[in-house]
């Protein structure tokens, strides 16, 4: 049997962060929730190694949450695997054409929906990750197709 934290299934997300000296980066993110109404907060945890931590601890310029869709499924090990630190995942995106602009942002296409986020605070460091709130500033819906936490275990991509 799974351990509790496997037995769930949200939407996968990829949050994107962009830095005026850097472009941006692209990760990816099971830990999201909405955690207030008015206004609309979502909370979202960050592991502290990597590059979108680093981002969003370096007054970030751009972020965006993008829900993915079972279209790009293709793209989770790139965007979770794979450290932009020493990979240039903004190039390899742009090369294949996949990714569009959105309110001046690089997104992935075929996302389900956008939400561009302000960065409130960041409230909480664990000993691997960070939970930062963020208030949201603006959305797209774009689709119901959403990739699951479930879709990643059953295409033997995580676990």
């Amino acid at each position: 049997m799974k351990r509790p934290w496997n037995r769930i299934n949200p939407n996968v997300y990829s949050l994107m962060t962009s830095c005026e000296e850097a472009g941006y980066n692209m990760n990816i993110c099971t830990y999201v929730s909405v955690v207030n109404i008015k206004p609309k907060i979502y909370l979202i945890s960050i592991d502290k190694s990597t590059l979108t931590y680093k981002n969003l601890t370096n007054k970030p310029v751009s972020i965006v949450l993008q829900s993915l869709s079972i279209k790009n499924i293709k793209l989770v090990k790139l965007l979770g695997k794979k450290s932009g630190f020493t990979y240039n995942k903004q190039k390899f995106l742009e090369n294949r054409k996949l990714t569009s602009v959105w309110k001046g942002n690089n997104v992935l296409n075929d996302c389900c929906f956008l939400i561009e986020l302000h960065k409130l605070k960041e409230i909480h460091e664990m000993n691997d990750h960070c939970i930062f709130t963020f208030e949201v500033k603006s959305f797209e819906n774009i689709s119901d197709d959403f990739l699951l936490f479930q879709s990643l275990i059953e295409n033997k991509i995580i676990l």
